[in-house]
């Protein structure tokens, strides 16, 4: 079930909320759980017995965990829940890419097991397997009470495409939570900004794309073109899921922590990283790099580390070589910013700028293409490579007809809007909370006539 769906926004959510906030306080937990299952099990119910199975082996091996941890048992128990974990993972994610890249290096045609990919799987091992580490480390207690926990993995807002929420983030807020008008207020307005970033921009650049993909008159500006809509398009998806996730976790009266923070102001790609799916980023930190020896190892190990953390921050991405590639090609960037060049992009804030999204969006030309055979050509059409004209007709009239939305995501992914409402509420602030529930009925009153009307609306994130 998607955010941006009728049936979410009218059926499910306000059958939920009605059943939540009717509930005492004991039992608010276990109707967030079930609703969780409801929502999880919506279109393929067989994968919410994978979840459970997932949820039980992470509770089980955390009390483990913790009886032991003094012990080398409890090592012992901790290599397991992660095996458990990442094997789970392993197999319905990767074992085609395997079977696929064996087939090729070996000439054999051993044939495809056609797994499908759980939704979600992705981000709620990581969620399971940062409560374990954790259990291991001592930094949060074991949860005796499995309805918590699995409150905890399964919880519908964050449950199919993040932010990767830590358990020690909201361990004291799974027992003891607080539920405010002001919050639910601050969560509704964040949750339709969100859905409108979907559904009005990213929706709309997604088509652009896919009238690029299927055009037979590409030219070297209609590549560039599809490139920047692309590039615009994933972040205006991706954060405006972020958006609605944090908007309803607070209505349930969970803070969940940011996930961007205007990654495309970045003045190098390691300020990128900083504001981009950062969830991720620290989860990698803490459970890969730091572990590995992070910076208080030798420079060449330092660099090893580098391009460990992003070949695994690729691979989690997909099950496809140019995932890997994407990640290898941000970790030689990095490298290259540590070792001289970070310095100079300090001194000028101009050329940084150009400088960080020329190579973002070739990554994610890289990122979003079939496989490097397709990033090559479509990098390869960037440039003009293959007798590719500059000009083709069709790139005209697509620019004209997707430039608003364009210009709109540009000004969208700085922080000018948040700025100027800012000021306006400072100079008059009774019309702005005026205005502000009117501009919201608004925008929903648009958004669901947009779906209504079948208009174009995947999410790319559940591919991974």
């Amino acid at each position: 079930m998607l955010f941006s769906s009728i049936p979410f926004l009218y059926y499910f959510i306000p059958c939920v909320l009605i059943l939540y906030f009717i509930s005492p306080k004991q039992l608010k937990n276990t109707v967030l759980l079930i609703s969780s299952l409801v929502f999880y099990a919506w279109d393929r119910p067989k994968f919410a017995l994978l979840m459970i199975a997932a949820i039980v082996s992470g509770y089980i091996f955390g009390l483990l965990i913790e009886k032991f941890r003094e012990k080398p048992l409890g090592k012992v128990f901790l290599v397991l829940s992660v095996s458990t974990s990442l094997g789970m993972l392993g197999f319905f994610k990767y074992t085609d890419f395997f079977i696929s890249t064996f087939n090729s290096v070996s000439g054999l045609a051993v044939p495809l097991t056609g797994i499908a990919l759980p939704i979600g799987i992705s981000f709620y091992t990581f969620q399971i397997l940062s409560y374990t580490v954790d259990v291991y480390r001592g930094d949060v207690a074991a949860q005796k009470n499995p309805i918590s926990l699995a409150a905890y993995v399964a919880m519908f807002p964050q449950l199919i495409a993040g932010p990767i929420v830590r358990y020690s983030d909201i361990e004291k807020q799974l027992v003891n939570r607080t539920h405010t008008f002001d919050a639910a207020a601050q969560g509704i307005r964040r949750f339709v900004i969100g859905l409108g970033k979907k559904i009005l921009i990213a929706n709309a650049l997604g088509e652009l794309c896919d009238v690029f993909k299927a055009s037979d008159d590409k030219s070297v500006l209609f590549y560039w073109l599809y490139a920047i809509a692309f590039t615009l398009h994933i972040y205006f998806d991706f954060s405006g899921y972020s958006d609605m996730a944090i908007g309803m976790g607070k209505v349930f009266g969970f803070d969940f922590l940011e996930n961007f923070n205007y990654p495309y102001i970045s003045k190098s790609v390691t300020e990128f990283w900083r504001r981009w799916h950062m969830s991720l980023g620290s989860w990698f930190r803490d459970y890969v790099y730091i572990p590995l020896g992070g910076n208080r190892v030798s420079t060449f190990k330092k660099f090893r580390n580098i391009f460990v953390v992003w070949m695994l921050t690729g691979f989690w991405h997909g099950a496809a070589w140019n995932f890997i590639v994407w990640g290898l090609y941000f970790a030689v960037l990095l490298v290259i910013e540590k070792l001289w060049l970070k310095k100079y992009l300090d001194k000028s804030k101009a050329f940084s700028h150009v400088y960080v999204m020329f190579l973002v969006i070739i990554s994610f030309v890289i990122f979003n293409a079939a496989d490097m055979g397709e990033a090559m050509r479509y990098i390869g059409g960037m440039f003009g490579f293959g007798g590719v004209p500059l000009f083709s007709a069709e790139w005209l009239y697509y620019l004209r007809s997707y430039a608003v939305v364009i210009i709109l995501a540009i000004i969208g992914a700085t922080p000018l809007p948040k700025k100027i409402v800012s000021k306006l509420s400072e100079k008059n602030e009774k019309l702005v909370n005026l205005a502000e529930p009117i501009v919201l009925v608004a925008l929903m009153i648009v958004m669901t006539a947009y779906l209504v009307d079948g208009s174009f609306n995947p999410f790319l994130y559940f591919r991974f």
